[in-house]
């Protein structure tokens, strides 16, 4: 449980005013039909976060509880500075063809999210926690926290969101996290 409660906190406050969630506003404002979005970020979500998943689970066997909390602290401080830059929205043009609004929104979101920080974040979760499907659970369930309300309300949520004291925080709980995991790091070494 603590798994997949620690993998939605973090994705859901790091998505606040990341770059999928601006694909997210781009896509509603273009299509105007959340549920085809809604399941389309699920599906890609689902597919992107299985796969740093498991690729962080995979690592994860490589390396010694001490290495493994160090690796996590360090890419969480990481992602807590990474916090600290702004996204854009993404200049493609979004396709409108026949693949349909559940698609164009599939290869969006999928494509948007490799080297995202929410990736990145799922791959060290599943390296830190043996649970890999509470983390994958975790963080799609945060990103669809985190989108559901841009695609549900569109511009007029967005708007109101304070995304700079939310990206502070966000990077604050993202350094406090890392830092936890350092410090179990330092103390699990046996003194000589």
């Amino acid at each position: 449980m603590e798994a997949f409660l620690i993998s939605i906190a973090t994705v859901a406050i790091a998505e606040m005013g990341d770059r999928t969630q601006l694909l997210a506003l781009l896509l509603t404002a273009r299509f105007r039909q959340p549920w085809p979005i809604l399941l389309g970020i699920l599906a890609a979500t689902l597919a992107n976060h299985a796969l740093a998943g498991a690729l962080g689970a995979w690592l994860g066997q490589f390396l010694t509880p001490f290495l493994l909390d160090c690796t996590v602290g360090v890419s969480l401080v990481t992602m807590g500075l990474w916090m600290l830059k702004p996204d854009s929205p993404t200049s493609a043009p979004i396709d409108n063809s026949a693949r349909g609004v559940f698609a164009t929104t599939v290869i969006a979101f999928f494509l948007a999210e490799i080297g995202d920080k929410t990736q990145f974040t799922t791959m060290a979760l599943a390296a830190a926690y043996p649970n890999l499907p509470a983390v994958i659970a975790g963080t799609t369930a945060g990103m669809l926290a985190a989108n559901a309300p841009v695609v549900v309300l569109g511009n007029a949520f967005a708007s109101r969101l304070p995304i700079r004291a939310i990206n502070v925080g966000a990077a604050g709980l993202f350094v406090l996290l890392g830092l936890s995991f350092l410090a179990r790091a330092v103390w699990s070494v046996p003194p000589s």
